[in-house]
This record gives structure tokens, sequence and C-alpha cells, in this order.
């Protein structure tokens, strides 16, 4: 029965599109990241924010895969669509917002404290650019095309 499911999940094109593209925005951004720093952070490969936006390839990768399994007119299409539009929103204003506003508390921190202290910096790579973004919904698309 449990294999019966787990293959019923592999089988679900729409759940495998949307973890590959979020699986390949990571690795992307994780090789960037090393280009950029000339060193590897394996964190990159599980954290948000950076080049390109593993949110917005994954709900991309989700939504044109129903559309195209399910056709645009489907209620999974609308659902995945407007989720996909919510997401990449958010992405681009609050958590980007929320980002900035980590960094400049860290800043502030460091002022603040002596060397002796060390206090534990807030997450500052939380949202995107509308580049960022823009460019993990293009992986998201190629994803679901080239593997529908």
């Amino acid at each position: 029965m449990l294999y019966k499911e787990l293959g019923n999940l592999l089988g679900n094109h729409m759940v495998v599109n949307s973890v590959v593209a979020w699986m390949l925005a990571q690795v992307i951004k994780t090789i960037i990241d090393a280009v950029i720093h000339h060193r590897v952070d394996f964190n990159r490969l599980f954290g948000d924010g950076g080049m390109p936006s593993g949110h917005s390839a994954t709900v991309t990768a989700l939504a044109v895969t129903a559309g195209l399994q399910e056709g645009l007119g489907s209620p999974i299409f609308a659902i995945s669509a407007v989720l996909a539009i919510i997401v990449m929103h958010d992405a681009m204003g609050v958590r980007l917002e929320a980002g900035k506003h980590a960094k400049a508390i860290n800043e502030l921190f460091d002022l603040m404290s002596s060397s002796a202290e060390s206090e534990e910096k807030m997450k500052e790579f939380l949202g995107h650019t509308p580049l960022q973004v823009c460019s993990g919904a293009v992986l998201g698309f190629l994803v679901a095309v080239f593997l529908k």
C-alpha cells in the first residue's frame, strides 16, 4: 500500500516538476553565490533569497504543469496561478523589505555591541528582487515545459 502511494506521488507531474524546479534553483543559487564570494556555502542550498528565486521556480513550475496537464480553464490551474502570483508578489514585497530591515538591525547591533559580546544575527536573505523572481519564474516555466 505504501509503495503504491509513493508511486502515485512520484508519478504526479505537478509535484515532481515543482520539486525539480526548486532543486535546480537552489543549486544554481549556490553556484552563483560561490562564484561571487569565492567560497562554497552549502547553507545556500536550503536558504531563502538569492538568484534565482526558488519560490518562484517552484510555484511557476506548478502552475505551468497544471495548465499543460489540466488545461488553462481548469480549477487546479486557476488555484496554482493565483498561488504563484501571491508567492512571487510576497517575495518581492514583504519578504524583501523584512530582509532589508534585518540587515539594518544587524548593522545597529554591530555598532552597539562590544567585541566581547556575540549576538546572533538576524537572517538577511529573505526576499527577492524583481530580477531574481523573474529568473525563478523562467526556470520554473522551462522545467514544466521540458519535463511535461
